[in-house]
């Protein structure tokens, strides 16, 4: 059976996430993955989805090494990992200064120092029971756990968009998660992760490759458009990603949304989504359309595809299974 995962970052209630999550392992999904955001607490979420399910891995998509101390990043992995009986994935990342400073009013620095130190803390406190560290970012004296973790090793995957952070993706993480990726981007990725393996002298096929892929299901091409505009409007915010989408052939575009969006006028914004823009970026229209996409790719080096229902409102865990049997893997 192909592998696929499903992500979610909110649009519905906790208990709302978890009938979803039961409904993919059903179904066939490899993993479920649960974002930071807005959307609830995502190792909450995924405990619960832990304790009502019973194959399906579980990871964070991403976790912010900003908004947690190493060591509660490492106690909460572990503690899912429990509940899941071993089938956990920590997904981390640095997140941005647009959501770290004005959302969690928090100083947003050395990012890349960050998350390196952050995952040899959390790997050498799962290992070890124990971890003192004094490196550029963090500086901890002698934290323990007061109890033993169910594996001494939890699968690590990082957030990477640029060259520099897939690098790292491929030096020291078990896998890399992208997002908001043409086919090309995921090519030129996939290249960056594996010499990132190499300088580390590892094997570029040990690191999965795994990208994010924002889905709205419809046999109406343009409705399907439609529900996908909100969301790329918000993300051309990101400085990240609106570099990437640019990049993707529609610097112009991103340009003109973000002056929209700078004069108030997000009506404007919304109909400045060019529709190749969210048909290079996204999964949208019939099951068979996204089917293809999703193929693809596969075919550009992604080994395991996560749609991402976007979702909200009061149907919005319908909307979400429809989404979820669409993309369904075959067998």
């Amino acid at each position: 059976m192909e592998r696929i995962g499903v992500a979610f970052a909110g649009g519905m209630s906790p208990p709302e996430i978890v009938e979803c999550v039961q409904l993919a392992e059903e179904l066939g999904y490899e993993s479920a993955w649960m974002a930071e955001g807005h959307g609830g607490d995502q190792f909450s979420i995924l405990t619960a989805c832990a304790l009502s399910t019973k194959t399906i891995l579980l990871g964070t998509s991403i976790s912010s090494v900003f908004v947690r101390s190493a060591p509660t990043i490492a106690m909460a992995a572990a503690s899912v990992d429990h509940f899941s009986g071993g089938r956990f994935i920590l997904g981390l990342g640095s997140s941005h200064k647009v959501q770290v400073e004005p959302e969690h009013g928090l100083t947003f620095s050395d990012p890349i120092p960050r998350l390196r130190e952050c995952v040899d803390i959390v790997r050498t406190l799962l290992r070890d029971g124990r971890v003192s560290h004094s490196g550029r970012v963090f500086d901890i004296q002698g934290f323990d756990l007061w109890f033993e973790p169910l594996r001494r090793e939890i699968p690590i995957y990082l957030a990477g968009v640029f060259p520099k952070m897939l690098g790292i993706c491929g030096e020291i993480a078990q896998g890399a998660i992208l997002t908001w990726s043409t086919l090309e981007h995921v090519r030129e990725a996939a290249q960056h992760v594996s010499d990132g393996a190499q300088r580390a002298g590892k094997s570029p096929q040990k690191v999965d490759m795994a990208t994010l892929l924002s889905c709205s299901v419809s046999s109406d091409l343009d409705k399907a458009r439609q529900l996908m505009r909100p969301i790329v409007v918000n993300y051309v915010q990101f400085p990240r990603y609106g570099r990437l989408m640019a990049e993707a052939g529609f610097p112009g575009e991103v340009e003109a949304m973000r002056q929209a969006l700078r004069e108030g006028d997000r009506d404007r914004a919304l109909k400045l989504v060019p529709d190749g823009l969210i048909d290079e970026i996204t999964l949208v229209g019939g099951p068979d359309r996204c089917r293809q996409r999703i193929k693809d790719y596969r075919g550009a080096g992604i080994a395991l595809p996560i749609v991402a229902p976007r979702t909200s409102g009061e149907n919005a865990k319908t909307s979400a299974m429809e989404t979820i049997r669409a993309c369904a893997p075959e067998d």
